[in-house]
């Protein structure tokens, strides 16, 4: 009897912590850019539900593949913290370090206690809903020029991790055909879709048009899990959804699409031409011209946040690159910032960032189980994005890029483990 009472707690607490952690992971995806500082909603109740793990001794074994994750968000984030300790980074880098840090109690917390999937698929569906329609808000009604989110996300950061949201609700799509009443397949694919094209528009109204650039990388991700399992006619359907969406985009000048990609042009055109390098093309050329002259002079310990600067002032007056570039103190680029601050290191710490979890995903693309596939798609598709994101902005320096970056990898690695266990169960 009492064996059976201490059976009944543990189960009770297992599950009231499951419905703890799905709390957490859905606001992550529902309130993290429509709430001034909403990204940090959920990962601060997956760290402080953490701290009851030693109480609950709750915790399975860890395998290679957590132990490599977790390796590499030590790596990353202890590359930063010797870089403050040597003086010569900003103390900047210490608060990400530690969101870093603090990424893998909550990941512990996730594999104790796997957060519904359903809630996941939710949050995301409803914080692209509520992105795009306070980005439609800001641009249509309150005349903004461009949608951006609360005090560090600005519009480029707000516009890409709209995007990233919404193709989060099209990874989730092949979970969705997967539901067992052909009603609950209808409607979650009719709330999956509504989510993605909301993120998009998001994205759009914002002006990001670094986001654009690698969509289509994530849209290869979604076809190399779902392209060979989709049916023609759901194939035809997504293609017309990616023609028809940006040329409706562009087709109406109220939007912005269509100027700021024009601008792109006419920018490059004036600094090719001019050497101007006062617009965000020309000034992104420009910066990412100074970080390839400096890297070489120190490419094994990096420059350091105040050596930089001081040697970006240096070129600015020997004429060596424009005075505009004295505006900034990054050069708009996440694998060039990274290396000339921090070195090989640094350089070495971003790229396992992106290619690990790259890789631990990647190999699922291919799982039998559609649903496994839809949480390895959407894992995939986050360095994927975030590489491409890191390109013509230094995305991780912003606590809206690190934090949702080391989040939503524990997230996703977390369900993803969990179906996978159900799986390997089941076939026993």
């Amino acid at each position: 009897m009492v064996g059976h009472c201490a059976s009944h707690k543990a189960m009770n607490t297992r599950e009231s912590m499951i419905r703890y952690t799905s709390l957490a992971v859905f606001l992550l995806g529902a309130v993290a850019l429509v709430l001034p500082l909403g990204y940090f909603v959920g990962p601060a109740l997956l760290v402080a539900g953490s701290v009851l793990l030693p109480i609950l001794r709750s915790g399975s074994a860890l395998s290679r593949q957590e132990w490599a994750i977790i390796g590499t968000l030590l790596f990353y984030a202890g590359v930063s913290i010797l870089g403050f300790w040597l003086d010569r980074q900003s103390p900047a880098l210490v608060e990400s370090s530690i969101y870093v840090f603090l990424a893998i109690p909550s990941l512990l917390l996730l594999l104790a206690f796997p957060p519904s999937a359903a809630a996941m698929w939710i949050g995301m569906a409803l914080g692209s809903l509520l992105t795009g329609g306070w980005a439609s808000w800001q641009t249509l009604i309150d005349g903004k020029r461009r949608a951006s989110g609360f005090g560090s996300v600005d519009a480029i950061q707000f516009g890409d991790l709209s995007l990233l949201l919404g193709f989060f609700c099209l990874a989730g799509l092949g979970w969705a055909l997967s539901r067992s009443t052909r009603s609950g397949r209808l409607a979650w694919c009719i709330l999956l879709v509504i989510g993605a094209a909301s993120g998009i528009l998001g994205s759009f109204l914002s002006g990001s048009r670094g986001g654009w650039l690698c969509f289509p990388f994530m849209l290869g991700v979604l076809y190399l899990g779902y392209g060979q399992h989709l049916s023609r006619r759901w194939l035809m359907g997504l293609a017309i959804f990616f023609l028809v969406g940006p040329v409706a985009a562009y087709a109406i000048p109220h939007l912005g699409v269509q100027e700021r990609v024009q601008r792109i042009f006419s920018s490059y055109a004036e600094f090719a031409e001019k050497g101007d390098a006062t617009n965000s093309v020309g000034a992104r050329l420009e910066m990412w011209r100074s970080a390839l002259i400096l890297i070489p002079e120190r490419p094994l310990l990096g420059w350091g946040e105040s050596d930089y600067l001081q040697a970006r002032d240096e070129l600015i007056e020997k004429g060596t690159i424009h005075p505009y570039l004295e505006k900034f103190d990054h050069v708009h680029n996440d694998v060039l910032d990274g290396w000339l601050k921090r070195g090989i290191g640094g350089l070495a710490s971003l790229l396992a960032l992106y290619l690990v979890p790259l890789f631990l995903f990647a190999r699922r693309l291919r799982s039998p189980d559609i649903r496994l596939r839809a949480f390895a798609i959407a894992g995939a598709a986050l360095p994927v994005a975030y590489m491409g994101f890191g390109v013509t902005q230094t995305f991780l320096a912003f606590d809206s890029g690190i934090v949702m970056y080391v989040s939503w990898l524990t997230v996703l690695w977390s369900v993803l483990r969990a179906r996978e266990r159900r799986c390997k169960s089941n076939d026993v």
